[in-house]
């Protein structure tokens, strides 16, 4: 079955560009183009498509709120956004993702790669390594507002001491193997932890795991993974190695 595709781009010539390259792969069919955020958001509504692809700066209504409304959508399953933007380190990437992108790329990406990221997040995976969204959270991590209680916050509250850890990890940028290394577990049991967090805390793929923890001061710039081994801000790291 082909993956359905919108295109957000503000520069009809990009746009053009976009659909002619997507198009020409037989898994791939674009069923609208938007100029703007507001009509991006009007398609999605419209033709629920298994993907948008967004430009982040548009006139009108911008990437970063039209990927807010199109996420919130009561359709299922949930319309994915893949965001556009010129440079890599773009401070707004970080507004997009809080507001529900499933990650981002540049659009100087040569065409494969831009095809595998949208096959990527139609398959319900983010496009976007956690060690990339580590960096970027860090280059913006005073405009991140806390979240009041930290770990007293019912959400984290939740958590097991393991799915603490493996949360913190997660947020440091480490891959299901590394973090299995770490914690001497099978990948299979790490993936299986990673699983109950995204249903825990309602979140769509590991990027929003390491929005949530920075969000909830589960992990600060320039900590190492090690110190990410502690289930509680009062316990020694390497603690939770303890909890099988």
């Amino acid at each position: 079955m082909s993956t359905t595709v919108v295109v957000a781009e503000d520069q009809p010539l990009m746009r053009a560009a976009l659909r002619t390259c997507l198009d020409a792969e037989p898994d791939l069919t674009v069923i609208g183009e938007a100029g703007d955020g507001a009509e991006a958001v009007g398609l999605a509504r419209r033709l629920h498509p298994a993907v948008v692809v967004m430009d982040l700066h548009m006139p009108i209504m911008n990437g970063i709120e039209a990927t807010r409304q199109i996420v919130g959508l009561p359709v299922e399953p949930p319309v994915r956004v893949l965001v556009m933007t010129t440079f890599d380190l773009d401070e707004h990437i970080i507004d997009a993702l809080r507001a529900g992108a499933s990650g981002f790329i540049v659009k100087d990406v040569p065409p494969d790669e831009l095809v595998r990221a949208i096959r990527v997040i139609a398959a319900g995976q983010a496009m976007l390594s956690p060690s990339v969204t580590k960096r970027l959270l860090d280059l913006r991590a005073a405009s991140l507002s806390p979240v009041a209680g930290g770990d007293r916050d019912p959400a984290v509250a939740a958590l097991t001491p393991r799915e603490l850890v493996v949360l913190r990890l997660v947020a440091r940028g480490l891959s299901n193997h590394e973090i299995a290394a770490i914690l001497h577990l099978a990948p299979s049991s790490v993936k299986t932890h990673v699983g109950h967090l995204l249903t825990k805390l309602g979140s769509t793929d590991r990027v929003h795991l390491v929005v949530f923890a920075y969000e909830h001061e589960l992990v600060r710039p320039g900590w190492p993974a090690s110190a990410s081994l502690a289930a509680g801000p009062d316990e020694a790291p390497g603690s939770a190695f303890r909890r099988r």
